[in-house]
């Protein structure tokens, strides 16, 4: 009888410890799941995307736009030429990367790079913004980096979306130096320009929370975080104009679009003080359209593309 407890009681701690594997590798899988949920960040729905848009963006090429810049810089208007280009890519959740190959898991991203030059006196700026946001339209944008070559030294920034905003900066700058913090996923301006070319009409309205561009953070040497912020859309015949206004920065950006289909950008303002003490002044950035062409431009690497260059007024 006593043998007969024994062998139960030995039954009963091998059923408890493979249970508790079973519960183990369970709640391993249940942590990986969730991982890869707050990696890719789901919380809306995911757009069904219309066969214009098809059409549009997954021909093979990219939109390329390039712009006649007047950029505010150090209490002065500087002359210098922008572009956009937008184009669409898979993108990899985890490592937030390009994906090399095609995969169920990629997530199909609307990637706009966003490039500005132009001159201070006897030195260059170069600026160049990349957004990856997806087409879905369901979340944030997976990732944004900013980098700004000047001759006194460059700077750059990269956010990705993860469990929170994750972001690192760099900078030749006393008190921006390395920096590496998590802020809570508050609207980006970055991404709010690919929210223009997929469904405009959903743009966020109202007292906002939003988190500036990074090269306006990064410019004016201002904190990255969201700032108290009241967007509006007004809407016309031909053109809309999507305005983000930020009290506390004093500063209010406007991007003028095509009121349809493929909400080409026609131009755009920014408007914030320029300069320091009591030469600082309230002066205006504008961008205003050249030309658009559509272009595997990665291909086009060769001396008689140049002629593209010429094409697009740059």
């Amino acid at each position: 009888m006593k043998k007969s407890l024994l062998l139960f009681g030995i039954l009963g701690v091998l059923v408890i410890i493979a249970c508790s594997n079973i519960k183990a590798d369970e709640n391993i899988k249940s942590t990986e799941k969730t991982s890869t949920e707050n990696a890719t960040s789901i919380t809306k729905p995911t757009k069904e995307l219309s066969e214009e848009f098809k059409k549009y963006w997954y021909a093979g090429n990219a939109e390329i736009t390039s712009y006649k810049l007047e950029q505010a810089r150090y209490g002065e208007m500087r002359e210098g030429k922008a572009v956009l280009i937008y184009v669409t890519e898979d993108f990899l959740a985890k490592e937030q990367v390009k994906a090399d190959y095609q995969n169920s898991d990629n997530i199909p991203v609307l990637k706009l790079n966003a490039t500005k030059k132009f001159n201070t006196g006897i030195y260059p700026y170069s600026i160049m913004q990349s957004t990856f946001y997806p087409v879905a339209d369901n979340q944030h944008a997976v990732k944004i980096s900013s980098s700004m070559q000047e001759w006194c030294g460059h700077v750059y920034a990269q956010l990705n979306n993860r469990k929170k905003y994750e972001l690192t900066s760099h900078s030749y700058f006393q008190g921006e130096a390395d920096q590496s913090f998590e802020l809570n996923k508050d609207i980006l301006e970055n991404e709010l320009w690919a929210k223009i070319r997929i469904d405009p009409n959903e743009l966020p309205q109202g007292d906002l929370k939003i988190i500036p561009s990074l090269e306006y953070c990064r410019l004016k040497h201002k904190e990255i975080k969201a700032y108290d912020a009241k967007a509006t859309l007004q809407k016309d015949a031909n053109y809309n104009t999507y305005t983000i206004e930020y009290p506390k920065l004093n500063r209010n950006i406007s991007i003028t679009f095509t009121a349809s289909f493929p909400y080409e950008i026609e131009s755009w303002t920014e408007t914030f003080k320029s300069g320091f003490g009591s030469n600082a002044k309230e002066l205006v950035t504008k961008a205003t359209k050249l030309k658009s062409i559509k272009s595997p431009y990665w291909g086009k690497n060769s001396n008689k593309d140049e002629v593209l260059r010429k094409e697009l007024g740059l």
